[in-house]
């Protein structure tokens, strides 16, 4: 048997290394967690952003995802954090999680040491499968690549960590190996249901996939609250890593207190009274009815962050910009080519923006080239953005550069499709126009048995009546056609809706930019 079978309800510290964290506090790694943790594989989590927004890598701070986007420190200066310590956290609400459950109903449920160790080993490598500018690799860079393969970054967790096992020939108990690589993927379309029907309530501790609370995006939560989880920031805007993941419980939790915390937003969502409140209850983790709206504090707090700060409008265009450039040097570096192999994959982190920039080589002169524009932040020009109108969400189709080339009346210069980059924002709840709180099971108190699901005209009516907000913006690459791309985008938008959606008109200052620089 490996690590798993010790005693791990109450770690003695004298094996345990202390981590203090800017969230949680203190941090003890017992032998076997420090086992992964000091590996080059887990140590390059310090060099992959966290944000949702992943992205800015200079000095423009639009949180995104990884590190609270490395580009985040441009617009939120104190938005600098990384994966490692995401992880770090999600380890230790994962285990307090698991804890508070076992000491409530620990007998009842038959939670031994192994389910313990096994849910905080999920918690500490759920995300040690991400790319470089975590959610902006997988969901914006290799989306424009075609590698003719399906690729997210759970499975490469998975793949990871059985290539870290093997590597560094960690002594590890088989059960407890395999359950954790299942609790990792429990809530994507990856897991086999079989798999996970004995305690299936474990599962959505660090990635649940039946109403999107987990540990994960607590974690987050605390980091806008309290210091950090990493926003990238990337070319001085930072990005929040956690844009948009209906996984991981303990993970959600981490996320959002860590961005809020490191973009000094303020977060008002109480992780100790949903920690309170979970209960075991037909194999599934219950809150109090009295929680309703503790519960949607946490989303409508993830909401806001995905608004204001991993969707921003400068952090996308320094996004937009870099994932060009990462397209424009792959055919060089080959980056795409080691997305199937953990033991070249692992050694691609965040430093790939640097090795573009100082490379002298001529094969990556034109993403050199976008990279030294961010440095200098001349940036891809955001014209201008509207709300799609409720009534026309349902049948909503994103809007392509296409649509708005194809919508620009005659004029002196005429636009081609690579002039503008659309960007179509969802913001939602994370079940689209759908309430995610009317999936929950509620309980009334500790003395009752009966489980049950709350509608919010219940609680009250002062929460939103619609669940979803759809964002189109629309960019010029190129600064001197800022105008005729605004022309293009406001005529596209009185053929689509019979008027103009967006709130005002592009500046005449943007409009104008480059002939009123020439004339300084």
């Amino acid at each position: 048997m490996g690590g798993c079978s010790k005693d791990v309800s109450y770690l003695d510290r004298r094996f345990s290394k202390k981590v203090r964290d800017n969230v949680h506090g203190n941090i003890y790694l017992d032998p076997l967690t420090l086992k992964f943790v000091d590996t080059e594989q887990f140590q390059r989590q310090a060099q992959t952003s966290r944000s949702k927004a992943t992205r800015t890598l200079i000095s423009i701070t639009v949180k995104c995802d990884v590190r609270i986007h490395s580009l985040t420190y441009m617009v939120y200066p104190g938005a600098v954090h990384s994966r490692f310590e995401h992880s770090l956290g999600v380890f230790s609400l994962a285990g307090e999680a698991v804890h508070r459950i076992k000491a409530q109903q620990g007998s009842e449920l038959g939670i031994d040491n192994l389910d313990i160790q096994t849910v905080k080993l999920a918690g500490l490598l759920h995300d040690v499968g991400h790319g470089p500018f975590s959610h902006m690799f997988e969901r914006e860079f290799l989306r424009q690549i075609p590698h003719g393969i399906k690729w997210c970054h759970e499975g490469m967790s998975v793949r990871m960590i059985d290539h870290i096992v093997d590597f560094h020939h960690i002594d590890i108990d088989a059960e407890c190996l395999k359950k954790a690589k299942e609790m990792v993927i429990a809530s994507t379309e990856h897991v086999s249901h079989k798999s996970v029907n004995e305690k299936h309530f474990l599962y959505d501790i660090v990635a649940n996939g039946r109403n999107g609370i987990d540990v994960d995006k607590l974690v987050d939560l605390s980091l806008y609250t309290s210091p950090y989880e990493s926003p990238i920031s990337l070319f001085g805007v930072t990005f929040t890593a956690h844009g948009f993941d209906n996984k991981k419980l303990s993970a959600r939790f981490d996320y959002i207190v860590r961005d809020s915390r490191a973009c000094g937003l303020g977060c008002s969502f109480q992780i100790e009274r949903l920690m309170d409140s979970m209960r075991v209850m037909g194999d599934e983790i219950c809150y109090r009815d009295k929680d309703y709206l503790t519960i949607f504090k946490l989303f409508s707090s993830r909401a806001d962050l995905h608004r204001t700060v991993y969707t921003h409008a400068k952090v996308k265009a320094i996004e937009m910009m870099f994932v060009d450039s990462l397209i424009k040097a792959d055919d060089y570096l080959q980056i795409s080519s080691k997305i199937q192999d953990p033991a070249e994959f692992w050694k691609i982190d965040d430093s790939i923006l640097k090795t573009i920039e100082i490379s002298q080589d001529q094969e990556l002169k034109e993403a050199r080239d976008l990279i030294m524009r961010i440095r200098r932040r001349d940036l891809y020009q955001f014209c201008n953005e509207f709300s799609v109108p409720k009534d026309k969400l349902e049948h909503f189709k994103d809007i392509t550069p296409q649509d708005i080339v194809c919508s620009q009346e005659n004029g002196d210069i005429t636009l081609k499709e690579e002039d503008v980059i659309v960007c179509n924002v969802k913001i939602d709840l994370t079940r689209g126009r759908s309430n995610p709180l009317e999936n929950f099971p509620y309980y009334q108190d500790f003395e009752s048995n009966e489980k049950f699901p709350i509608h919010d005209y219940r609680i009250s009516h002062l929460l939103p009546a619609f669940c979803e907000d759809r964002i189109v913006r629309v960019y010029s690459k190129n600064p001197d056609l800022v105008k005729t791309v605004s022309e293009a985008f406001e005529n596209f938008q009185l053929k689509t809706y019979g008027m103009k959606a967006q709130v005002h008109a592009t500046p005449d200052r943007k409009r104008n930019r480059r002939r009123l620089e020439q004339s300084y």
